[in-house]
């Protein structure tokens, strides 16, 4: 696969992902009379996996620098897994669950939605960067990796950090509305 179909590979993925999910917050989909009790699970499992996405990011970049290029690759290949598992939990709860708001008279309400949004936004722009980083990362294997791995360290001073502000703010936004789920 060259380049430029990759890319563009990764744009449709991001836009068919960030589509699903504007789609079913919207509940335009038709939703089941009766939701499977495992539903009401996801969104703690969903905290749990970005806490061990958290874990997993931080100990990468602890191995990056120890120069475990092997751990590396493995720890970034559980996160991505993790992530895409994530993504299918986070799917199927906002289609399936009524959504829990955060109390107006809450004091903890605005520093919550400022959490929220910037969770949001940056989950939504990440994708592509880590999707792209992944296929740079993956690249640098093969033969004339170098130019790879230079675009593949340029591509994850961008992504890994917004990454791991994106797992660690789910978990925050977890903790936060989750005394407002209704079951």
């Amino acid at each position: 696969m060259n380049d430029k179909l990759v890319f563009r590979l990764v744009m449709v993925i991001s836009i068919i992902v960030f589509v699903s999910v504007i789609i079913l917050n919207k509940k335009i989909l038709p939703v089941p009379e009766t939701i499977p009790s495992f539903v009401y699970k996801l969104p703690k499992l969903n905290a749990m996996i970005n806490g061990t996405c958290s874990l997993l990011l931080l100990l990468s970049l602890y191995m990056v620098k120890q120069k475990n290029i092997a751990a590396h690759k493995k720890l970034n290949i559980i996160a991505f897994c993790l992530s895409a598992i994530f993504l299918m939990s986070y799917i199927t709860y906002h289609w399936l669950a009524k959504e829990a708001t955060f109390p107006v008279d809450n004091q903890l309400r605005t520093p919550y939605l400022v959490i929220l949004v910037s969770h949001i936004i940056l989950a939504a722009f990440v994708l592509p960067l880590i999707l792209l980083s992944f296929y740079y990362g993956l690249k640098t294997q093969l033969p004339g990796g170098q130019i790879y791995l230079h675009k593949h360290k340029k591509l994850t001073r961008w992504s890994y950090p917004i990454w791991l502000y994106v797992t660690i703010t789910g978990v925050v936004v977890y903790l936060m509305i989750s005394p407002y789920y209704v079951f």
